[in-house]
């Protein structure tokens, strides 16, 4: 007996129970029980079904011997019991209702709306009545007698009548059985590709009613919220689902209805353009049917009329639905998720309203609908079509599954073994891995949707294909091009067309990385400009080894090198000179910028391995180019930031001069076959000096030597003159890239004095005859070349009139006035709009820079701490010392940093130095987008906020400040 009873339970294990003990005796209580293991082990979940068939024989013995007799409604029951708790309850509630899954042609159900003058028995029969609808829907999808299209259909007729019984049922309710509305489905209702459990997504029109008068709107907004209450209204029988209105002009805060001509002036006037993208699915569905085509008229109209960025809109919609996922959720959801169905559902709408406006065949409003259309009219591939109509189908299914188990809204797959087992059986998949498998397969397939639907076709408009393959028209293919944001399609054709023609294994590469390459240009602000310079340097590199290898097997890299090129002329012209620098995209520590001692190193280490000092500034070049692509690598990718921007660029500036003056020292010796005769010294001014340098910063400097002791002295100042004009000759040799200008007119006299001075000399004009400028000047003078000691011996020199113990006299505090005042007047150039000024303008740079250091020249002499050429450096100084609050130093810093960043991306852009931000809006667009703005007028309104507040504060303190 025991032995029976062990292979019994084998039995039902084999069949695909989990508790065999308790599967036994469940069994033996059924009439036949023999015959209804084998009819359970098709469930996906054998234990649940076998739970709810004893409840339903319990509740009504006959229905046992009824199915037992039927195989098609026993086959239906079962597949709804395993798969459907909440379904396979109604069962025990209503068992008679087995008989609406009886027959090839199932029984028709009553109708939803039953017109009783009773509204809870209206909205009950109508959720009851929809409930036996649905059991036929699911019973013919579990069983796989209807496939995923078919079955959403079903559910989106389901859900049209459903509108409509409820509308019926309002209407009695309401009294305003005349009211002239109509229903509008959008989102998956609209396109009829509905799941099991979604919101149904509406909007309500409504025209004047005769009958109705001046309140008809009232009345029509009081019908259409009973609508929505008697569908989502919890009673006896449950709810049926939410119905949404949200996407009704103005959202939740937009009227519930409104008229034709309302709807009208709202899309012509205030609409944008993820709204016209709902449009496409919107389909009259209940109501006034007349009111209903001339709304899907109206919209039409506004859906495939041209408008600028719609692309750039959909896309942006697309990430921030990503970017919105609960992390925890994000490797599991099959919709949001990355590969998941909206990555179809944007990517096919996205290409309707490129190729729609123009080909009416297009305007078919299911996905899988359209898919097809842009497959058969050249599109999309044939091949990359049908796949992702698998896939797709695919996902819906499984979507199907997960919301039928308990008939609850949810995308997420099921993280316990049991849920993942029974959902896998559902789909006849063999086991919970499979399933999960078989997902990320399906997820990575779908994840290649833009490449496969927008850029793929562009090389092939350009390549020799089969027959069998899709060519886009030259014509369409601009178009997409256009619509993506190129601005010159036709100059953009012929790129792709350069670099993937051939057969060699460069041009195998190329077409397998530029699909890619095309969607990350568009994500920089001059797709054009990166495509062109991709194609240079791809030229340029040829067939080298590591570069094509590097950009196929790390997508970061490429993907980096895309957002350099569209993004920045002065990026991308440093990488034609040096374009092996690529190789510094793949990791984040490559484009962190090199301390100053480890550039001086390598810069003299180049130096001296040089004969001539052209041959040596040259390399030394070299290494400038690379250190300044590393730092506005660094800068694109926001791995650095401001401050270390204007360090990293000081470094390098710094290195240069220390490599070309021992160049120069190298070279007078050699000339003059004799050692140097004197010690040299280059102090660094102004930004310089400060260690805040821009990408257009010149770099001032002071020179200054010392005759040894025991040598001519003629000779020693020949020669430092010699050196000093030697250093900025070969700093300014002619260069495509940025040079170093070596700005030395900030010294005693300017222009007209010496270029350089021997420490007596500096420390005899500054006693007698140095101008408050002077001393002010001085504030930022460091020693960042050349002889060390000398160097510090200037500083101490100089410490005496920059740091004055008594401060400045009532007089200076005066002349620094009427000198900022002047400045302001006399320097800002013609035509320039002062509030957008960076450097001159109000709150800009230059009034930062002066109260800082006008606050210097007062308290440095008896506050150390105040001694530091940097003016964020001081600022933090001046809070500790309790000179300005810490609120009204935060101000002037954030003013500074803005100033300057915007200087940087103007100048990484264009490649051009500006002190103004751009007038023209593609640059103005471009530099925003470098700095992270969505919107360019986001960047000019902060700057003027910033700017405001920091010139109140600079009027205060500067102006105002012991007057």
């Amino acid at each position: 007996m025991n032995e029976r009873k062990s292979s019994d339970r084998s039995l039902l294990a084999r069949s695909g129970f989990l508790d065999t003990s308790s599967a036994e005796v469940k069994l033996s209580l059924l009439p036949e029980w023999s015959n209804w293991m084998e009819l359970l082990s098709n469930a996906a979940d054998p234990d649940a079904a076998l739970e709810t068939l004893s409840q339903i024989i319990n509740a009504d013995p006959l229905v046992g011997n009824r199915i037992v007799k039927d195989e098609l409604l026993a086959d239906r029951l079962i597949a709804i019991l395993g798969a459907s708790s909440t379904l396979g309850t109604h069962f025990v509630r209503y068992p008679s209702d087995i008989e609406y899954l009886s027959g090839q042609e199932m029984k028709k159900p009553p109708e939803l709306f039953v017109d009783s003058e009773d509204y809870l028995q209206n909205a009950n029969a109508l959720r009851l009545n929809y409930r036996r609808s649905l059991i036929q829907i699911a019973a013919l999808d579990l069983t796989k007698e209807r496939g995923f299209e078919s079955t959403s259909a079903s559910l989106s007729d389901l859900a049209d009548r459903a509108l409509q019984a409820a509308l019926e049922i309002a209407k009695r309710e309401s009294g305003f059985e005349t009211t002239t509305l109509s229903i509008i489905a959008m989102g998956k209702t609209g396109a009829q590709e509905l799941n099991y459990i979604s919101d149904v997504d509406v909007i309500f029109v409504a025209e004047p009613d005769e009958h109705a008068g001046e309140d008809w709107l009232l009345q029509a907004t009081k019908v259409a919220t009973l609508v929505m209450r008697t569908c989502h209204e919890s009673l006896t029988e449950g709810s049926l689902w939410e119905v949404d209105a949200g996407l009704r002009p103005e959202g939740k805060d937009g009227p519930l209805v409104r008229s034709l001509e309302s709807f009208r002036t709202y899309y012509d006037r205030w609409a944008q353009n993820w709204e016209f993208q709902a449009l496409l699915k919107a389909r009259a569905v209940a109501g006034d049917i007349e009111i209903g085509k001339r709304f899907i008229n109206l919209a039409e109209e506004g859906i495939w009329r041209d408008r600028l960025d719609f692309v750039e809109n959909v896309q942006a919609m697309r990430k921030r639905v990503e970017e919105n996922i609960p992390l925890k959720d994000a490797e599991r959801n099959i919709k949001l998720g990355i590969g998941g169905l909206r990555d179809v559902e944007f990517a096919v709408q996205l290409l309707q309203l490129v190729h729609g406006k123009s080909d009416e065949n297009l305007r078919i409003k299911s996905t899988l609908g359209a898919l097809r259309a842009l497959s058969a009219n050249g599109y999309v591939g044939r091949s990359d079509a049908q796949q992702l109509i698998d896939a797709y189908t695919w996902l819906r299914t499984l979507e199907h599954r997960m919301q039928v188990s308990r008939m609850q809204r949810t995308h997420v797959l099921p993280e316990s073994a049991q849920d993942l087992r029974v959902l896998a059986r559902s789909m006849d998949i063999e086991s919970a891995e499979k399933l999960l498998s078989l997902w990320r397969e399906n997820r990575t397939l779908v994840r290649q949707i833009h490449e496969k639907l927008f850029f793929r076709p562009l090389l092939n408009a350009v390549a020799r294909l089969g027959s069998e393959e899709q060519r886009l028209s030259p014509a369409a293919a601009q178009a997409r091009l256009s619509a993506l944001g190129y601005r010159d399609p036709v100059g953009a054709l012929s790129h792709i067309q350069a670099l993937t023609q051939g057969v060699s294994r460069r041009a195998a590469i190329q077409k397998a990385l530029l699909p890619a390459m095309l969607e990350w240009f568009t994500d920089g602000p001059d797709p054009d400009a990166g495509l062109f310079g991709f194609r240079q340097i791809s030229e340029a590199l040829g067939d080298t080894p590591w570069y094509l290898r590097m950009l196929r097997d790390s997508g970061t890299t490429a993907q980096r090198l895309a957002r350099v090129l569209s993004s920045s002329r002065y990026a991308t012209e440093l990488l034609l000179r040096a374009p092996e620098a690529t190789m510094m995209l793949e990791h984040d520590a490559e484009v962190i910028p090199r301390g100053a001692d480890q550039l001086i190193s390598e810069s003299l280490s180049v130096v001296r391995r040089q004969a001539e000092s052209e041959g040596a500034i040259e390399a030394v070049r070299a290494v400038r180019r690379r250190e300044l692509f590393r730092t506005s690598v660094g800068d694109l990718l926001n791995l650095i930031d401001v401050d270390q921007v204007g360090r990293a660029l000081t470094d390098v500036a710094v290195a240069t001069l220390e490599a070309a003056l021992e160049s120069a020292k190298t070279q007078w010796e050699r000339n003059q076959k004799q050692s140097l005769p004197f010690t040299f010294s280059i102090i660094g001014m102004g930004r310089f000096g400060g260690y805040e340098m821009s990408y257009a910063s010149d770099a001032d400097v002071l020179f200054v030597f010392e005759t040894k002791p025991g040598s001519d002295e003629k000779i020693a100042t020949d020669g430092a003159h010699w050196i000093a004009g030697e250093v900025r000759r070969l700093t300014s040799l002619p260069s495509p890239e940025p040079a170093l200008i070596v700005d030395a007119d900030l010294r005693p006299e300017g222009k007209q004095g010496p270029l350089v001075r021997t420490l007596a000399a500096y420390a005899r004009y500054y006693a007698q005859w140095a101008l408050l400028w002077e001393r002010q000047a001085l504030l930022r003078a460091q020693p960042l070349a050349g002889d060390p000691v000398l160097g510090e011996r200037f500083v101490s020199l100089i410490d005496f009139y920059r740091y004055p113990l008594a401060g400045i006299s009532e007089s200076d505090v005066r002349e620094m006035r009427r000198i900022k005042s002047r400045v302001e007047s006399e320097r800002l150039p013609r035509g320039s709009d002062r509030s957008l000024h960076l450097k001159l303008g109000p709150g800009g740079l230059s009034d930062v820079e002066w109260l800082v250091q006008y606050l210097q020249l007062l308290h440095a002499g008896r506050l150390n701490k105040l001694r530091h050429p940097g003016t964020l450096k001081v600022l933090e100084q001046l809070v500790k010392a309790g000179l300005i609050s810490q609120e009204s130093a935060l101000t002037l810093s954030e003013s500074w940093k803005l100033a300057t960043r915007i200087r940087n991306a103007i100048m990484l852009v264009t490649g051009r130095s500006a002190d103004e931000i751009p007038k023209q809006a593609e640059i103005l667009k471009a530099v925003a987008a470098v700095l992270g703005y969505a919107r360019a007028t986001d960047m000019v309104e902060e700057w003027r906020r910033a700017s405001r507040r920091s010139r109140f504060i600079f009027e205060q303190m500067f102006y105002e400040l012991g007057s």
